[in-house]
């Protein structure tokens, strides 16, 4: 689906993107500056900067950071505001990644907290009597949640690296829990298509519609009391107020209810883990990024590698030429995806392998560099599972020097579509991340092979991608994306808007992105890539389709002048904040 833009609207935008190309972004100021998205100019700060999907989210960041707390402090503020505010993918039912580099120290840490498979969990289980995958048992039952890692991971980040305590972190987000918050247009409308599922589950139905059943309209107040319930007892109890005690029962009784699997021994037994984050080189610049179970940060470095060996702004940003060769090392990353990747601490991933400059001097010296090779000749083989586009990412920077990269999800919009009885908070569906069966397509066309299988206790493989960047040994952009299995490469493409094209931040998140996954064979491009250049890639062997978003990259850069931010204009109601 193409967007259609008004004739004076598109004339203003082409404009805005040229300024930003060429002049960057605009002076410092001291006084606090707001923005909701990329396409003018970055907000500019220079004390520290929050970028999230929501607004309010972000400003309850900011207000943590002028309050004397640290960029960790201020991501795990947002991290629940954002379970409170945009239901459909912030979490405490969830998980994700947390890169966080502590400025004193010099030192980067990856904080894992995905969910894991429950002790009942097995191989077989979305299988029917057949032997079939049973695609509505993996994502639309009880069955479909893995335990939950958010709150461990939040709570692991504040405790360890945070200035902070539960209750002044957590406090705005009880507050918007209890007392209610405007419904903004992106939260209207994802309930409005959310409606049927959601009204499925009595429970979600009584929190997120009104109580004939109708839709809340944009500006009408949603209040969550029982969340609030439930964020009050973390608050004061810490991970044993998630993990034990109340709501720990509460999960349990629904589990039990719903015919799911998750016990209260499952949550006790329940840890975020810290991992060493991979790291590689481009034109000057360090990138550090989430390891394994993310798929994305091992790919991001195999791809860079790879395209450090042109001279791609000679060639031009997203030319023909420049696009196609991006298009191949997408193809070679997730054919290497579908085979190598899993959760670590069940399997062997070959990282130093496969971000080793040799390596990517043979995938190179493979791509022709005028015509476009048929993902079937570049591996056989299986490809990773699909994942819901419906996560969410935030970056944070302090004036401390410190700085946080977050991504973490439900899985789909609205997880499996069940809320915890008297807990207020939607279970995820993240099981279904995982191979119900080596070699089976899912819904969407995609295969998984065994080093995802199920196992009990073990982390189904993601996409999302929390990046930083460094120069001189400095973080000067953090970054990240949604988008399922496009986020590592909308990640990809920040970063090399940034090194290799030397956009500013703001530009480098607004212009149009591709996507190639390897298989299915189709070149996804953004409106906005020009329609000759299209052509050109049909003419190379390349088989383009329109997509109309491709991730969104909430980003803050930093300099000797300040920081800038910038939320993706892809993202209604995404804010960038700083003072």
């Amino acid at each position: 689906m193409r967007w259609r833009l008004s004739a004076g609207i598109l004339p203003a935008l082409v404009l805005a993107l040229v300024l930003l190309l060429r002049f960057g972004p605009v002076a410092a100021q001291e006084t606090p500056i707001i923005g909701y998205n990329a396409i003018h100019h970055p907000v500019v700060a220079r004390h520290g900067m929050v970028v999230s999907a929501d607004g309010i989210a972000s400003r309850v960041g900011l207000e943590i950071l002028r309050a004397g707390g640290n960029a960790v402090d201020a991501a795990v503020a947002v991290g629940f505001a954002l379970a409170v505010t945009v239901p459909r993918a912030g979490n405490i039912g969830g998980g994700g990644f947390m890169l966080v580099y502590l400025a004193k120290e010099k030192r980067t840490v990856a904080i894992d907290y995905r969910e894991m498979a429950p002790a009942a969990a097995g191989r077989d289980m979305f299988l029917d009597a057949a032997g079939n995958v049973d695609g509505r048992r993996s994502r639309f039952t009880h069955l479909a949640s893995g335990v939950p890692g958010t709150v461990a991971g939040l709570l692991h980040a504040l405790d360890r690296y945070g200035t902070m305590s539960r209750r002044q972190v957590m406090a705005p987000a009880i507050r918007l829990a209890r007392e209610g918050f405007a419904i903004g247009f992106g939260l209207a409308d994802s309930l409005k298509r959310a409606q049927q599922r959601l009204s499925r589950d009595a429970d979600a139905r009584a929190i997120f519609f009104k109580p004939d059943g109708g839709l809340y309209d944009y500006g009408e107040t949603l209040v969550q009391r029982d969340l609030a319930a439930t964020l009050s007892r973390i608050a004061d109890q810490g991970a044993p107020g998630f993990y034990g005690g109340e709501t720990a029962r509460m999960i349990a009784a629904e589990m039990k209810a719903g015919g799911g699997l998750i016990t209260t021994a499952d949550l006790a037994a329940y840890r975020a883990v810290e991992r060493q984050p991979v790291r590689g080189t481009f034109h000057g610049y360090e990138v550090v990024a989430m390891p394994p179970p993310s798929s994305g940060g091992v790919h991001i470095i195999e791809m860079l590698n790879i395209l450090e060996g042109y001279r791609l702004r000679e060639l031009g940003h997203n030319s023909a030429r420049t696009i196609h060769l991006m298009a191949e090392a997408m193809k070679h990353a997730y054919a290497d995806r579908s085979e190598y990747l899993g959760d670590p601490d069940f399997y062997t991933v070959p990282v130093a392998r496969l971000t080793a400059r040799d390596y990517a001097a043979t995938i190179r010296a493979s791509i022709d560099p005028e015509r476009a090779r048929p993902s079937t000749d570049i591996a056989p083989g299986r490809l990773a599972v699909y994942e819901s586009p419906q996560t969410t990412h935030f970056s944070l920077m302090d004036r401390f020097g410190n700085a946080v990269s977050n991504t973490y999800t439900l899985n789909f919009s609205y997880g499996s579509g069940y809320v915890v009885k008297g807990a207020g908070f939607l279970l995820n569906n993240e099981m279904d991340d995982f191979s119900a069966k080596p070699g089976v397509p899912n819904a969407f066309g995609l295969l998984g092979n065994k080093a995802n299988a199920i196992a009990p206790g073990k982390r189904p493989l993601s996409s999302m991608t929390p990046t930083l960047i460094f120069r001189d040994g400095k973080p000067v952009v953090v970054t990240g994306s949604p988008g399922g299995g496009r986020i590592i490469n909308a990640v990809l493409q920040v970063a090399l808007n940034v090194m290799a094209f030397d956009m500013n931040i703001a530009a480098a998140v607004a212009v149009p992105r591709i996507h190639h996954q390897w298989l299915p064979d189709v070149l996804w491009v953004e409106p906005g890539i020009s329609p000759d250049t299209v052509r050109l890639l049909q003419s190379m062997g390349h088989h383009p389709r329109y997509s109309r978003s491709i991730g969104r990259t909430h980003s803050v850069a930093h300099d000797k002048n300040g920081f800038y931010g910038a939320a993706d204009p892809r993202m209604p109601g995404a804010l960038a904040i700083g003072y």
